[in-house]
């Protein structure tokens, strides 16, 4: 059996919950879990806003942990190893975009959250090819933020082939963005935080932004004409997308990994005249969550995290939810 946490209806708290997860199969891991982070994608499960959930509902899907045990068909993987499992457990491995190395974008793709149960348990199941092992010098106790948001504002690096002259902006400096600072900082751009927030300017500066822009002021917005690459915006709101298109460079571009409900207000005028992009993208596939670990242990680039005991996980979920925590919560599984 394993021994898990679970909300038993939308919106509700975290209670004790057994399950029999089966025989293992052929190609999957089981993950002694030690860590696990909470993402607001755990919280918008846990309250059904995605209209994806089923309950009992085990959240939790920034695990880093142990293997104990594989499947007859893994060989990638062994007893012993020290891994991390992000938001996708398992993907079809057929289709074109699996084969090219896409599994991220899978339509197939199962989330480690919807339709099966999470980490926030003393075990859990994925697929082999969705689990990675952490390469030396990453720390376990901050490490699970990686696995989502590390990989999310990484992955358009990748995708858009940033180079270290880009000058890149970056929108909501919370959970996301925090990294994306340190991510593009590392990678050799020249970084501006755009922050409504004067407590988080200092902050940005010091996670590697040169420069702060005040969101709240368009006259703000209007000197920085012709000045970004890309920005990368983290958050979740509407925003006046005209004058941050604005600010892009001829051929720039917008891309979002925050996820605002309402539809963009943008005209298509805005993004004619300089060849400009507007686009989006979710987590990484296993590749490139490989690669962005390898990157943070190269540059020692690690989440800012709280920590909090396994007893207290409803307490971890409730400063989540408070949008005051600096800047990702993690809890200890290990920790009664």
């Amino acid at each position: 059996m394993i021994n898990a946490f679970a909300a038993l209806e939308a919106k509700g708290l975290l209670e004790p919950f057994q399950y029999d997860p089966g025989p293992i199969g052929n190609a999957e891991v089981e993950i002694a879990v030690e860590y696990c982070g909470i993402c607001h994608s755990d919280v918008s499960m846990i309250d059904n806003e995605w209209g994806r959930s089923t309950y009992p509902l085990v959240p939790g899907h920034e695990v880093i942990g142990t293997v104990a045990a594989v499947g007859a068909g893994v060989t990638t993987l062994s007893p012993g190893d020290v891994v991390g499992l992000g938001w996708h457990a398992d993907y079809c491995m057929t289709c074109g975009t699996c084969m090219s190395g896409d599994h991220n974008l899978c339509l197939k793709v199962q989330p480690t959250i919807v339709g099966r149960h999470g980490g926030f348990a003393d075990r859990v199941r994925a697929s082999a090819a969705s689990v990675v092992r952490l390469p030396p010098g990453i720390d376990k106790a901050s490490a699970g933020p990686l696995f989502c948001a590390g990989v999310t504002v990484f992955n358009p690096l990748v995708q858009y082939d940033i180079q270290s002259t880009d000058n890149v902006a970056v929108i909501g400096i919370g959970g996301l963005g925090h990294l994306a600072l340190k991510f593009l900082h590392a990678w050799g751009c020249e970084v501006t935080a755009f922050t409504s927030s004067e407590s988080k300017k200092q902050e940005a500066l010091a996670m590697g932004a040169h420069h702060t822009i005040d969101s709240h002021k368009p006259e703000e917005l209007e000197k920085h004409i012709n000045t970004f690459d890309l920005i990368i915006s983290t958050v979740d709101v509407q925003l006046d997308w005209t004058a941050y298109l604005n600010t892009l460079k001829p051929k720039g571009r917008l891309h979002f990994v925050g996820i605002p409900l309402q539809p963009l207000n943008i005209g298509v005028i805005s993004l004619l005249r300089g060849q400009k992009a507007v686009s989006a993208s979710p987590v990484g596939s296993p590749q490139t969550l490989a690669r962005m670990l390898d990157f943070a242990a190269l540059h020692n680039i690690t989440p800012d995290v709280e920590e909090y005991s396994i007893d207290q996980i409803n307490e971890a979920v409730a400063r989540l939810r408070s949008g005051a925590a600096r800047y990702r919560v993690v809890v200890n599984m290990n920790r009664g």
